[in-house]
């Protein structure tokens, strides 16, 4: 018996949510390959628009937006020298109370000590450290100092530990005490994993006694490392990002605290390890906020920390490298600038680019993503339906010729079987047979007798041939897309009514080639010159003589005269404007295709007079039509065609 627990739900995407159909987002790849994307394209746009419907993910390209709108954001938070700035105002309260105490005393002590004071330093940290050995007449200078000091090291330990300003909020020696034996702690653990040595196990233990001081709540030596480089990093490009002076002085304070603290060689040993381990971020950039509230070191800190962050998130979102994969983008960096609700989003449009490749319809071929003949197939199965959509009930008509044989719907009867027989087996009949035939038993034995078959409406069988134009002025006049659509629309059409039927689509610019079923999705224009017809009807006509039971269906699209033909020695010969010889060529096979009594159907994608007079000529010798549809209305016109054609036969 099988055993379940249950308990309260933590984190991590809704676990009641309905899972998300991934045949729906190859629809929405479709719409952009049948309107001649390639399938990186449009994969690549569906994750950047994101999941419409009752998924309604967001996509890279939103997600990319709130980014660009946190990095503004941060940005206008404030100036970088807020620290200085206040340590400024702290000192020279501090100094300016102790010569208010100072004036009236007429001791030759007090003299001494103003002198004292009027010879401290310009830059704030040596001016502190000149001052740090004073001994302060005004209790109030003495406690004002105290709160620079104060600040200082809370600041600086702060710009270093997340946090940490908050945990010292109240001056404690224990809790200094504290900071300094986590700092001995950590970076002994670090000795110990550069020598290999390092456990989980020590990992835990330290942060048992230390986690408080960590509100990232790392699980790893690596996290918190991670994190505790990212911060380092955005303390050394505070100090890039300030003035000489500014960067001069900070820098001392920053020094002077630390030592203070008896903190300075254990930060020092921390930084080092920290640059060692990860050298790949960016340690001297320069940031600038444009902001006008002063921004204490701490938060200075994390403001170009989180920048950082989004930085890199920026550039892993673009995915505008070579080979770029939402693999690639970082789930934390995106839970820490944009939410949970944003690593939900970015996990489910993750696994709408695994699924694609799990179940099937993507494959990746040395780097080069492929749509697989599955997802050719429904998208064929989309393009007939669109056209399918534009073409009035009364015209979708069938073929069929209504007599039992070997091929079609079924009729609801049954025949005995015969050697050659290839209809599907009638198995109750067949069954049936047995029992009737004295065998009946379990299991059932069954003789040759028995078998019956189910009698099928017989169809005709037709070689089709398609030949598409994808010749570069096809791009040019925005027709390539509809050619494509309708090429896969006939593909679907043939395989799931008239499988009997055998179909070649050929494709020609300055050559003609067959193309697969499997390549149609992701096929894409020639950037060359010619119109090979010539050479298109050649193998179109080896594919109808191959057939010759067949019914021959020829149907073109095209955009352009030929200006190409077939040399003897294969190779292709162009010239513009056409040359006679190509002409009296393409139009030699066009009679070899009346002769074989294949008509021949052009569907004109221009209107320039010398491809009206040639396809004239075409339909005069063979006898076939001539259709000049809009591109958008391409694939209505020659699928109805291609039914019309084969209900005449």
């Amino acid at each position: 018996m099988t055993a379940y627990r249950y308990g309260e739900y933590q984190d991590g995407p809704d676990p009641l949510a309905p899972p998300y159909d991934v045949r729906a987002a190859l629809d929405e790849m479709g719409d952009a390959i049948l309107s001649g994307s390639t399938p990186v394209h449009a994969l690549r746009d569906l994750l950047k628009r994101g999941l419409p419907g009752a998924q309604d993910r967001r996509g890279i390209d939103e997600m990319l937006r709130e980014v660009r709108r946190r990095r503004r954001e941060l940005r206008e938070r404030g100036r970088l020298d807020g620290t200085l700035e206040r340590a400024r105002a702290l000192l020279d309260k501090a100094v300016g109370q102790e010569r208010a105490e100072l004036f009236p005393d007429p001791s030759d002590d007090a003299r001494l000590r103003e002198t004292e004071l009027d010879s401290l330093p310009e830059d704030t940290a040596s001016a502190i450290q000149q001052l740090g050995d004073y001994q302060w007449r005004s209790a109030a200078a003495r406690q004002t100092f105290e709160e620079l000091r104060d600040l200082l090291r809370r600041e600086v330990l702060d710009s270093q530990f997340k946090g940490m300003r908050d945990a010292l909020a109240n001056p404690d020696p224990a809790a200094m005490e504290r900071v300094r034996q986590m700092m001995a702690e950590l970076n002994d653990m670090l000795d110990k994993d550069a020598r290999g040595e390092h456990t989980q196990d020590d990992f835990e233990n330290f942060m048992s006694k230390y986690g408080d001081m960590f509100p990232e709540h790392p699980q790893n030596l690596e996290e918190l490392v991670d994190a505790l480089a990212r911060r380092a990093a955005a303390t050394q490009r505070l100090l890039a990002s300030l003035t000489p002076r500014q960067r001069e002085e900070l820098d001392a304070l920053i020094n002077q605290t630390l030592d203070q603290a008896g903190l300075g060689e254990q930060m020092r040993r921390l930084g080092e390890a920290l640059v060692t381990r990860r050298p790949e971020l960016a340690w001297d950039s320069q940031e600038r906020l444009t902001g006008e509230q002063p921004l204490g070191m701490g938060d200075a800190v994390t403001a170009l920390e989180e920048l950082a962050d989004l930085s890199r998130l920026e550039a892993a979102l673009r995915q505008d490298y070579p080979g770029a994969r939402l693999d690639d983008i970082d789930e934390s960096a995106v839970r820490r600038a944009l939410g949970r609700s944003a690593v939900d989003d970015l996990e489910a449009l993750k696994r709408i680019e695994r699924e694609l490749e799990d179940q099937g319809y993507l494959l990746r071929r040395r780097g080069k993503l492929e749509l697989t003949p599955k997802a050719v197939r429904r998208l064929g199965e989309t393009a007939l339906r669109r056209v399918f959509t534009s073409l009035d009930a009364g015209r979708r008509g069938d073929h069929d010729q209504r007599d039992a044989g070997s091929a079609g719907e079924l009729t609801g009867s049954s025949r005995p079987w015969r050697f050659g027989d290839e209809q599907p087996l009638d198995v109750v009949r067949t069954l049936v047979n047995g029992i009737r035939n004295g065998r009946a038993g379990s299991p059932v034995r069954l003789s040759v007798d028995d078998f019956e078959v189910a009698e099928t409406e017989r169809r005709s069988a037709a070689a089709v041939c398609l030949l598409v134009d994808l010749s570069y002025s096809m791009a040019l006049r925005g027709t390539w897309a509809a050619a494509k659509q309708t090429a896969l629309a006939l593909q679907a059409l043939v395989a799931s009514k008239f499988p009997q039927d055998a179909v070649q689509i050929i494709g020609f610019s300055n050559y003609a080639r067959v193309l697969q079923p499997d390549e149609l999705a992701g096929l894409d224009w020639d950037m060359v010159q010619g119109t090979n017809l010539h050479h298109a009807l050649l193998i179109a006509g080896r594919h109808l003589d191959r057939h010759p039971d067949f019914e021959p269906v020829v149907l073109v699209v095209t955009d352009g005269e030929p200006t190409a033909h077939l040399l003897r020695n294969g190779r292709s010969a162009f010239e513009w404007p056409p040359s006679s010889e190509t002409l009296e060529l393409t139009l030699a096979e066009v009679d070899k295709m009346t002769r074989r009594r294949a008509t021949l159907n052009v569907f004109m994608l221009a209107g320039d007079d010398r491809l009206k007079d040639f396809v004239d000529e075409v339909a005069r010798r063979n006898g076939g039509r001539v259709f000049s549809p809009s591109a958008d209305r391409l694939g209505e016109y020659v699928v109805s065609d291609f039914l019309r054609l084969r209900r005449a036969r």
